[in-house]
C-alpha cells in the first residue's frame, strides 16, 4: 500500500467495507478520496452534471444534490457512516444555510458515525500574535469567518442532537504547487507588496496533501465534538514567508509597505488577512488525530 494511505490495518474488520460522503469534492476532497483505504466505497454531492465523468474517472460515486436546495438533499441520508463536509457557505449572510441543510437531511434516518467539517482559522479573529490553542474562544472579524462559525455550531449540534461524532478543522492557508493559487508565484510575479517588519502579522499555512491526511484521520480517529487546529510547524510572519518564497524561486523579493500605505495598494480580501495575527498550536493534530505531517515548514513544502 503506498504510504500516503491511511493504514487499513489500523481499521477494525466492521469498519473496512466503510462508505465516505465527501461533499465539497473539489481539490482536498479529491486528495482525500485518493487517501482513503481500500474498499471503502467513496461518494461525492456534486450540483454540476459537468463533473460527473470526471469524478467517476477518479473511482468515486457521483451524487447530484445541491446543498442550496434542501430538498435535492434528502437521498443522501442513511448512505453513508461517514461524512467529510468541506464544501464552502454561502458567499453572503451571517448565517451558513448549506451545512444547516446538510444537517437536517444527514438526520433524516441512520445518522452517520462521523462528521467532519473543514472549517477556518479565521474564526479566532486577530489574535495579537499570540499563540492560539483549539480551547480559545473565537472572535470572527469577518462575514465569511462568521458563516464559518455558524456551521461549526450546525455541525456540534449534529453531533450533540444526533449522536454522531463530529470534528471540526480550523484549516489556515492551503498550499500545493499542483493546486490552483497554492503557490505565492503568481503573487510574487504581480508585485504585491508585504507589510513592513514593525507592522507585519503572523500567518499559518498547511500543505493540500497533509490537509487531505488530517482530514481522513479525523474520520476515523477525531473525538466526539472536538476542535482540531490543521497547521504545520512553520511560526513565520506573512512578509518573511513571501521572501522565503522569493528566495527559493530565485526572484525578486516583494517590497515592504507601512500598514497605512497598504490601504490604497491592496484588496479588502488580502487587508482582511493583513489585520489579524496568530500562531496556531497543533498539538492536538498530532497526538489525537496522531498524524506525522510530511511536510512540517513552509520552507520544505515549497521545496
Amino acid at each position: 500500500m503506498p504510504s500516503n494511505q491511511f493504514p487499513l490495518g489500523a481499521l477494525p474488520a466492521r469498519f473496512r467495507r466503510a462508505r465516505v460522503l465527501i461533499v465539497g469534492c473539489g481539490d482536498v476532497g479529491q486528495r482525500a478520496a485518493a487517501r482513503l483505504p481500500a474498499g471503502v466505497r467513496v461518494l461525492a454531492l456534486t450540483s454540476s452534471t459537468e463533473r460527473v465523468p470526471a469524478l467517476r474517472a477518479q473511482g468515486l460515486v457521483p451524487l447530484h444534490g445541491d446543498l442550496d436546495q434542501p430538498t435535492s438533499l434528502r437521498r443522501l441520508a442513511g448512505l453513508a457512516g461517514r461524512v467529510l463536509h468541506l464544501a464552502p457557505p454561502p458567499a453572503q449572510g451571517a448565517r451558513d444555510t448549506r451545512t444547516r441543510a446538510l444537517g437536517q437531511a444527514l438526520l433524516r434516518r441512520t445518522r452517520p458515525q462521523a462528521l467532519v467539517y473543514g472549517s477556518t482559522s479565521g474564526v479566532y479573529g486577530d489574535c495579537g500574535g499570540d499563540w492560539v490553542a483549539e480551547t480559545r474562544r473565537p472572535a470572527p472579524r469577518t462575514e465569511r469567518a462568521r458563516r464559518r462559525l455558524d456551521a461549526e455550531a450546525a455541525v456540534r449540534f449534529l453531533g450533540r442532537a444526533g449522536g454522531v461524532r463530529s470534528s471540526l478543522l480550523r484549516i489556515p492557508g492551503i498550499y500545493a504547487p499542483d493546486r490552483a493559487g497554492g503557490t505565492p508565484r503568481e503573487r510574487l510575479a504581480k508585485g504585491t507588496p508585504v507589510l513592513r517588519a514593525e507592522d507585519d502579522v503572523y500567518t499559518n499555512h498547511i500543505p493540500a496533501d497533509d490537509l487531505a491526511r488530517a482530514c481522513v484521520a479525523a474520520l476515523w480517529r477525531g473525538r466526539p465534538q472536538r476542535v482540531v487546529n490543521v497547521n504545520d510547524d512553520t511560526v513565520l510572519k506573512m512578509g518573511d514567508y513571501f521572501d522565503l518564497a522569493a528566495d527559493l524561486y530565485g526572484v525578486p523579493r516583494p517590497p515592504r509597505v507601512a500598514a497605512d500605505a497598504a490601504q490604497g495598494q491592496l484588496s479588502l480580501m488580502v487587508l482582511s488577512f493583513m489585520s489579524e495575527s496568530r500562531r496556531l498550536l497543533n498539538t492536538r493534530l498530532r497526538k489525537e488525530l496522531r498524524l506525522a505531517l510530511h511536510y512540517p515548514t513552509v520552507e520544505a513544502g515549497l521545496r
